[in-house]
């Protein structure tokens, strides 16, 4: 893998870059969709490849108990399996595991945990969690971290962030003498809560290590958007700047832009998708929720600003039957359009940083999407 930066914003840290994997060119800021079971759900790779997605995130975790490592490595890793062809990032499982707070057990040496589909124990090491992602056959594989909720106590957090730094080491390791580096690179994850003393820690302790690029992780997990911002600006400028920046987890307009303000390059999240499945849409005028009876009679597209087939072609008063009839279709036109929204927000992002006017793309989405 390659990162090459090609421009910066001239009054912000916003920058463009150009991301070579084994799979593709990744353009970034970028925005990744998830198809944690393999799968965009409600979507078809077709509708993500005509969208224009360069890159998608699925959970090593997920793979890992269904369908499984064997199975993976009979079709010859994910990509085959899901005749995907571009580049996939991995998740470590990591957040997955420590979601399963009465199913799990967690040892310096890894994660011991019951399976959320049939209780079975398992057991994640660092080294184990890059196996799996070596099936997988994954472009950039994440280590084990220990994430914690929030809020936590400053002890737990530490606690945590010593033990992210113990497997990071580890898997730098592990990674370097038995991994093909240059076709699957090794992001670290910072970790540390919302404790300044805690996030600088964690990165310079990282920054010991030539990893191929560097999360933020736990954000995003409840707390304050003041809390969410202040550890953004306290943290990606202690990163390295010529190694790409990933924000894990996040998928808010305003979210996204506080971050690559500060520098921050990759994002995933399935919010956009999921409150699509809920009848909740992104608007260049802000978020609507469709299954409002005020859409019941308005033949007005849901966006008169994008561009996408649903946009193009259904009416909000349709949109809202389909939805309130539970049809699949809702689902899917929902999916559809919030993914393409994702897909031109970033792009206008990307213009307005070529330009020099990320700023006033800033403020734009910031009167927009202000009191959400």
């Amino acid at each position: 893998m390659h990162f090459k930066i090609t421009k910066k914003d001239h009054s912000t840290y916003a920058r463009l870059g150009i991301l070579h994997t084994a799979h593709g060119i990744v353009h970034t800021p970028v925005f990744m969709p998830v198809a944690t079971r393999a799968a965009i759900r409600a979507l078809t790779i077709r509708d993500i490849e005509e969208i224009g997605f360069e890159i998608i995130l699925s959970n090593t975790y997920h793979m890992y108990i269904r369908p499984g490592v064997e199975l993976l490595a009979q079709a010859g890793g994910l990509h085959n399996f899901m005749n995907y062809h571009k580049p996939i990032l991995t998740d470590s499982g990591g957040f997955q595991v420590f979601s399963l707070a009465d199913l799990r057990k967690v040892y310096d040496e890894g994660v011991e945990f019951k399976s959320h589909i049939d209780g079975s124990k398992h057991f994640f090491s660092p080294q184990k969690v890059l196996d799996i992602q070596k099936v997988i056959g994954s472009d950039i594989m994440m280590v084990l971290d220990e994430c914690v909720e929030y809020p936590a106590t400053h002890h737990a957090s530490q606690k945590a962030v010593q033990r992210t730094l113990q497997w990071a080491a580890i898997s730098h390791d592990y990674w370097i003498n038995n991994f093909d580096t240059d076709t699957q690179a090794l992001f670290a994850i910072v970790q540390g809560s919302t404790y300044p003393d805690l996030r600088k820690v964690c990165v310079e302790e990282l920054l010991h290590y030539d990893f191929s690029g560097y999360a933020i992780g736990g954000l995003s997990v409840g707390e304050p958007k003041a809390e969410y911002a202040q550890i953004t600006a306290l943290t990606v400028p202690l990163l390295p700047w010529d190694k790409p920046r990933y924000m894990m987890g996040v998928g808010s307009p305003l979210e996204i832009l506080e971050a690559i303000k500060h520098g921050v390059d990759m994002f995933d999240c399935v919010m956009p998708t999921r409150i699509a499945r809920n009848g909740t849409l992104f608007t260049s005028k802000g978020r609507i929720n469709i299954k409002s009876g005020v859409y019941a009679q308005d033949f007005s597209p849901l966006d008169e600003e994008c561009q996408c087939y649903v946009c193009r072609t259904f009416t909000k008063a349709y949109l809202r039957h389909i939805y309130k009839m539970n049809e699949i279709a809702a689902l899917i036109y929902n999916t559809y359009h919030n993914l393409y929204f994702m897909k031109q927000f970033i792009q206008g992002i990307q213009k307005s940083i070529a330009e020099d006017r990320f700023l006033e793309e800033y403020k734009k989405w910031e009167e927009v999407y202000k009191t959400l």
